[in-house]
């Protein structure tokens, strides 16, 4: 396993604390410290010279110590990895991206403390989830909904979507190594566009000539195709390819409901969008999958490589 720390963001809202559980025992499944951060936010503009010179001093952090006092005996009973706190401050929908630098996974809950009601994810996640260096896994509220009767098959599950036309070799060999450590199937979720319609001119649209069965047929084998390697990583882990048609965030959401995890990917940097982006699909997992949501950056070669063209 990487030596690299499991990161829980805490800010003591109850989505902080559900944050920290799911860390907890991700920390726990990898063999890797765990390091709960607060990040402070900054005074108000007007009052930087009532702010203390240096970093702030872990120990005298309440919410640091509320999260102490809440692990305590499971810490005295070597219930927990290793645990290291720290106190930061600045804007936390700055900061928290930065520490995915060093970290295996970055966690945090769907809403902090002064998250609007009204808002499914705060700017902080969708901050952390678009920048960080890291995977970014965001513990929504438990009572999200979503439609469907569920999956078929009782048991860990772990959803991973895949575009056939560009998969996202990261997260899905991110999907794998959960599914990995959780003894979880994988369940892939590849979808197509229909009805495919073309235009014969203006205001005519032409109905699709293609046989729906063949489409399906074609994606489900591209997408299983692309499992190959995954599939040779993981021998002990099962994998079942899902070809849908229609919305591909619609069928993730759907698919969330009583998962595990969703894995789902962060767009790579285009050349007239050099900064980092997220794409319609990720944005609408994280705002309304019921399960945890891992958003995961592409790999520093295919990001650079995208760059370039």
């Amino acid at each position: 396993m990487s030596s690299a720390p499991v990161i829980a963001a805490v800010d003591g809202s109850e989505d902080s604390r559900r944050a920290l559980e799911w860390a907890l025992d991700a920390a726990r499944r990898r063999a890797a410290e765990l390091r709960v951060v607060h990040v402070r936010q900054y005074a108000a503009w007007g009052q930087a010279d009532v702010l203390v010179a240096g970093p702030p001093d872990a120990e005298g952090d309440p919410v640091l110590d509320e999260v102490r006092a809440l692990l305590r005996d499971r810490v005295e009973h070597g219930d927990t990895p290793a645990v290291e706190y720290v106190a930061l401050e600045g804007v936390p929908g700055a900061v928290l991206p930065e520490l995915g630098a060093d970290a295996q996974l970055l966690v945090l809950g769907s809403r902090g403390r002064g998250g609007f009601a009204s808002l499914l994810l705060g700017s902080n996640g969708l901050a952390a989830a678009r920048d960080a260096a890291c995977p970014v896994v965001v513990v929504p509220r438990p009572d999200r909904e979503v439609q469907g009767d569920g999956p078929a098959e009782p048991g860990p599950r772990v959803v991973v979507g895949v575009h056939v036309d560009s998969p996202d070799e990261a997260a899905l060999g991110f999907a794998f190594t959960e599914a990995a450590l959780r003894e979880a199937r994988v369940q892939v979720i590849a979808a197509y566009p229909w009805p495919v319609q073309t235009w014969s001119a203006p205001g005519q649209l032409v109905p699709p000539q293609t046989d729906q069965g063949a489409v399906e047929n074609e994606t489900r084998s591209l997408a299983d195709g692309f499992l190959t390697p995954h599939r040779k990583r993981h021998p002990d882990v099962r994998a079942d390819v899902e070809a849908l048609p229609g919305d591909a965030a619609g069928h993730l959401v759907a698919a969330s409901k009583d998962a595990d995890l969703v894995v789902v990917g962060r767009h790579r940097r285009r050349l007239l969008a050099p900064t980092r982006m997220m794409g319609s699909v990720t944005q609408a997992v994280l705002l309304h999958a019921a399960s945890p949501i891992a958003v995961v950056p592409p790999a520093p070669s295919a990001e650079a490589g995208e760059s370039a063209h």
